[in-house]
Parts: structure tokens; sequence; C-alpha cells
């Protein structure tokens, strides 16, 4: 092209094929205005699957110093849909374990989970829009509180027969 010649392809060769999507996974605490966070890292493990891919430099048991960038990987999910690219990202950010630092992940989630993300009714202005860590707080503790309903319910039906008469 920059010599004036044609390209091969012409535009109408050209289809979109799926949806990609990346997050950048960073040692960062997104409810400490993104301060770097420097540590070990006692657990570090990757998600995998079809349609998952980690482009990574880290390894569990190495320490994330302070001295330079703190991008530990790059997460990317495909999906023959928008919405499938996103499910799956919201499932490798959860198959993503990482012990001992604070990350984005949490962040990530929040963005995948919001409905302005979702709808694609969204801008460059989405963080100042809709994030706080307040509402990364609020979507925490709603996981928590559903996560303990769900167990005492559990415990409960397990209480129940134990006491049934044989």
């Amino acid at each position: 092209m920059a010599r004036g010649e044609e390209l091969p392809l012409k535009q109408e060769d050209l289809s979109i094929n799926g949806h990609a999507l990346e997050l950048r996974v960073y040692a960062e605490d997104p409810l400490n205005d993104f301060l770097p966070s420097v540590g070990h890292l006692d657990v570090y493990r990757l998600p995998v699957g079809e349609g998952i891919r980690v482009d990574n430099g880290f390894e569990e048991g190495m320490d994330i110093p302070i001295y330079y960038d703190p991008m530990l990987s790059k997460l990317i999910t495909y999906g023959k849909t928008r919405d499938e690219a996103i499910d799956l990202m919201l499932k490798a950010i959860r198959n993503y374990h990482v012990e001992g630092i604070q990350t984005t992940l949490p962040f990530g989630t929040f963005v995948c989970d919001h409905e302005a993300f979702r709808s694609g009714n969204f801008d460059t202005h989405f963080v100042k829009k809709y994030y706080s860590p307040e509402a990364l707080k609020a979507s925490h503790e709603d996981e928590a509180r559903i996560a303990a309903l769900v167990a005492l319910r559990q415990y409960i039906s397990d209480q129940e027969l134990l006491r049934l008469p044989n």
C-alpha cells in the first residue's frame, strides 16, 4: 500500500468470525486506586480451556517487585458471539487463582458483569461513570451473601437428613 500497490484482498472479502476479549491482569489493587501490589505469588494458577489463552510472564513462587511494570499477563477469550466471549472471560477469571498479591481480576469481573459493558452501551469514560471501590465492594458483598445463603441451606438440608428416622 505504501508503494501504491493494490492489496490482494478487498474489504468485501473480509468477514467477522467470532469475538475476542482481552483483560490485562495487573498486580494492582482496584480497591486502593489501582496502586501496585508487590509481594510473593503464593498461589498462581492460570485458567485453561477451549477459547481461553493466557500470555503470561510469571510462575507460582515468584516475587512481584515494585521496580517493573506490574502486568502479570494478558487473559484472552474467544467466542462465537460477544456474549459467549464475555461469559468465557468471567469463567476464566473465576479459574485464575492468585494469592499473595492483589490483582485487577475483580475489576475485570466488575466490568464484564456490568450492564453497560454487556449491552455495548459504553464509551471511554466507563470507569469514570460506573466504577468506584465501593461499587466493587458491593458486588463482592452480594456474592458473599449468596454464597452464605447457599451454604446455610445446604447445612439445614444436611441436618434434616441426619434427623430422619431409620
